[in-house]
Formats: C-alpha cells, sequence, structure tokens
C-alpha cells in the first residue's frame, strides 16, 4: 500500500498540472499531453534503470549481505544519475522535434518552453527513484510514500503561484507549472537523501561506505542486465501509447486534449498496478535470494488475483464517472463529449492492464525480463499499434479506433505474460522436487 500510494501521489503530479493549465485553455492541456506523451518514453526507461536497485537490493536482503545492499545502493545511485543527465539533454536538444509532428501550431509554440523546464526536472525524479527503490527494496516502503504525499500540496501550491502569478510573481501559466514540478522534485530529493544518511533505520548500510561505496564495473553490469530490458519494456508500452498520442494530435487539438483526458485517468489507475507489481516484485525477489519457490508460486498467485479484483473495481467506477471526471480538466463541451466516450475503452482495457503490469513484476522478480521484453514488442507493435491506426485511419473511427488497439495489445501481453510466469514457476517447482501435490 505505501508504493502504490507513493505512485498515485507522483502521478498526482502531473494530474494536478494538467488540471490546473487546462483550466487556463484546451490549448494549454494539449501542450502539456504533447510534451507528456513525449517525454514519457524516454522517462519510462529511466524508471527500468531504477527498478534493477530495488531487485537487487531485495536479493541481498533476502540473504542477509548488509554489505551487498549498499554496495548496489551506491552503484544503482550513480548509473541512475548518469543516466537520467543523459536523457535530460536528450530532451533539451531534442525540442525542435516539436515543431514537425503536424501538431496544432500553437499547441506546438506552447510546448516547446515546457518541455525544455521537464526535461531538466527528470535529473532530481530519476535520482529520487532510485532512492526510493533502495528502501523499497528494504521493504521501508513508507518513508518515500510520506514525501510523495507532502509533495502533492507544495506541488500544487507551487503551481498556483507560478501558473496564475499571486503575490506578485509574473503569470507564467504553462511554464509556472513546469517549474513548480521542478521545484517539486528538488525538494523531495533533498529531503529523502538526508533521510537515508541520517535515519539509524539505514545506518547499518551508510556505515560501510568507505568500503562498498565504490564503482564496480561487475555490479553495474548486473544492474544494466535487469534495468536495460525493464526500461525497454516500459518503453515499447509507453511508447505505443505515446505514438497514439502522436497520432490523436493530427486529428485536432479537441481530440488531443480529450485523449490527454482519458489517459492521465488511465495511467493514474495504471499507477497502482504498478505499485502492486513493484510488491510483487520486492517480495518475489526477497524470496527468490533464498529460491523458495512454494512462497514465489504463492505471492505470484495472490498478485493475479488481487489484480482482476482492482480492474473490476476501475472498469465500473470509470464507466460511472466518465463525465464527472472529464469536467474536472476542462469544460469544453466537445471535449467532455469525446473525452468521455474514450473513457469506456480506457474503463475495458482495465483488467488487463492491471494483471500485465503484476506479472511483469513476478517475472522481474525472478530475474526474468528478455522475453517480456519480446512478448511486449509483438503485443504493442505487431497488434496494438497497426490495429489502432487501421480502425482509426481506415475505417475512420477517429480517436476510438487508437484505444481499440490499445484494449486489443494489453489483453494479448497479459495472457501471455500470466502463462509465462506460471509455466517458469512450475518447471523450477518440478526441478526442486515441490510437485502440486505436496504443496
Amino acid at each position: 500500500m505505501p508504493i502504490i500510494l507513493g505512485e498515485l501521489t507522483q502521478m498526482s503530479l502531473g494530474l494536478i498540472d494538467s488540471a490546473m493549465v487546462g483550466a487556463i485553455s484546451y490549448k494549454q492541456l494539449a501542450a502539456s499531453a504533447l510534451v507528456n506523451s513525449i517525454i514519457t518514453i524516454p522517462f519510462v526507461f529511466g524508471i527500468g534503470l531504477t527498478m534493477s536497485v530495488s531487485q537487487k537490493v531485495a536479493t541481498a536482503h533476502g540473504l542477509r549481505d548488509g554489505q551487498k545492499v549498499s554496495h548496489y545502493l551506491y552503484n544503482g545511485f550513480c548509473l541512475c544519475t548518469v543516466g537520467a543527465v543523459m536523457i535530460a539533454f536528450l530532451m533539451v536538444l531534442g525540442t525542435p522535434v516539436l515543431f514537425h509532428l503536424k501538431q496544432d501550431a500553437d499547441v506546438a509554440r506552447l510546448a516547446a518552453p515546457y518541455m525544455r523546464i521537464i526535461g531538466w526536472s527528470i535529473i532530481p525524479s530519476l535520482m529520487f527513484m532510485a532512492i526510493k527503490q533502495f528502501t523499497d527494496g528494504l521493504e521501508k516502503t513508507k518513508i518515500a510514500m510520506y514525501l510523495s504525499l507532502a509533495a502533492m500540496p507544495v506541488n500544487a501550491f507551487l503551481n498556483w503561484l507560478l501558473i496564475y502569478g499571486h503575490f506578485g510573481l509574473p503569470r507564467l501559466e504553462l511554464i509556472g507549472a513546469a517549474l513548480g514540478t521542478l521545484f517539486t522534485r528538488l525538494l523531495i530529493l533533498i529531503a529523502l537523501m538526508l533521510v537515508v544518511l541520517l535515519h539509524p533505520l539505514f545506518g547499518r548500510y551508510i556505515a560501510v561506505r568507505r568500503k562498498q561505496w565504490k564503482i564496480s564495473v561487475n555490479s553495474c553490469k548486473e544492474l544494466l542486465q535487469i534495468g536495460i530490458p525493464s526500461g525497454l519494456q516500459a518503453i515499447l508500452e509507453t511508447g505505443a501509447f505515446t505514438v497514439s498520442a502522436i497520432l490523436v494530435g493530427t486529428l485536432g487539438a479537441i481530440a488531443q486534449a480529450a485523449h490527454q483526458i482519458a489517459l492521465q485517468c488511465a495511467s493514474f489507475t495504471f499507477m497502482i498496478s504498478v505499485g502492486l507489481a513493484q510488491g510483487s516484485a520486492i517480495r518475489i525477489g526477497n524470496a527468490f535470494g533464498r529460491k523458495n519457490w512454494s512462497e514465489i508460486k504463492h505471492i505470484g498467485h495472490s498478485s493475479f488475483y488481487s489484480a482482476i479484483a482492482y480492474g473490476i473495481i476501475c472498469l465500473c467506477c470509470l464507466i460511472v464517472f466518465r463525465k464527472p471526471i472529464s469536467l474536472l480538466f476542462n469544460n469544453d463541451a466537445n471535449v467532455i463529449f469525446m473525452a468521455s466516450a474514450l473513457m469506456i475503452f480506457a474503463a475495458v482495457f482495465q483488467i488487463s492492464d492491471a494483471t500485465q503490469a503484476v506479472a511483469v513484476g513476478c517475472l522481474r522478480g525472478i530475474n526474468d525480463v528478455k522475453m517480456p521484453m519480446i512478448y511486449m514488442a509483438v503485443a504493442y507493435w505487431v497488434i496494438g499499434v497497426p490495429a489502432g491506426c487501421l480502425f482509426a485511419f481506415t475505417f475512420h473511427f477517429g480517436a476510438k479506433g487508437i484505444w481499440l488497439g490499445f484494449v486489443l495489445g494489453l489483453s494479448t501481453v497479459s495472457i501471455l505474460l500470466n502463462r509465462r510466469f506460471n509455466k517458469l514457476v512450475e518447471e523450477k517447482m518440478t526441478a526442486s522436487g515441490m510437485h502440486r501435490s505436496n504443496l
């Protein structure tokens, strides 16, 4: 639950930005949607890198090896920091691409400065996540949760000051939202660093820093063997959504704004699935360190059934409250009508989205990351995106066709990933002599 709440509050920063700039105009909302869609691809790759930290820390923690835990903290943090800087420079230097995507001219003009500032904010964000993965890997999950919760009112207050120009500050509108996010991410990074360095809870890992805080090529390779495939998995999924957002943008600013509203809601519900997946990965990683395949199976199945139950709840909520939710972002009648329609498709794929996320986490817990990456490539890029384009532009379903492609892609990958986890666990249990009849 703390991981889930932490993920939700991180996602809430984007929702706060969208809601507050959407109150100004739908073109500002569309501009933020364009940038967030583009920046998501490299950003989630960075998040994939940070996930390697929790995985290695959880496994070392399962073995009760505190020296190794400290070692992976340092190497993982350094690795993620380098990756964050590279991603930030890529985003800032890539700003001119906004004007070559056949988007609304006003939307592209508004998006350019927003993208540069948000690009720099990736650095403190990924540094925070690297340390968060360390604390999560030790199952000390409440610390990052409290900081993430504190970030919400801080971000909202800074946005209120900078977007609308209160207390004598200039009215910066969309740029103000970007600055608010940057400052908020810096503040929570500093806070988490101080907690880890000074709190007695982590004293044993900090005390051995002179011996363990050294860059190791082998350790970096181990982290990258998990981090790069995990990052590529995230790119394959979010890349499909990003490309789809750009395709929807060619249908006009109204369609793009509606798409952003529905996507923000679907992404918000997905964050709970991500939190459940990360909790599963950490618990399975701990059991994996002890080679306890019976416990791994139990955790995996419990997570799967929890994901189904959660998906059903989300499905019902999105269908019943689709219009009131849309009104939170914008009051343009055309935008609300289209967003409400798209949210029905978002509701349909909630179960598949939740179960595929959990399956990814369970497989990562047993260090299986390469084959899931192939499954995702097929599901999203051979089935999902092409089908979405076919429905949208050949059959003239418009934005609804793109979302129908999401349904097909997510359903396919959920089936493939869950079957693989069950197969691998049964094989390991059979090899270990733990047959079903003995459980």
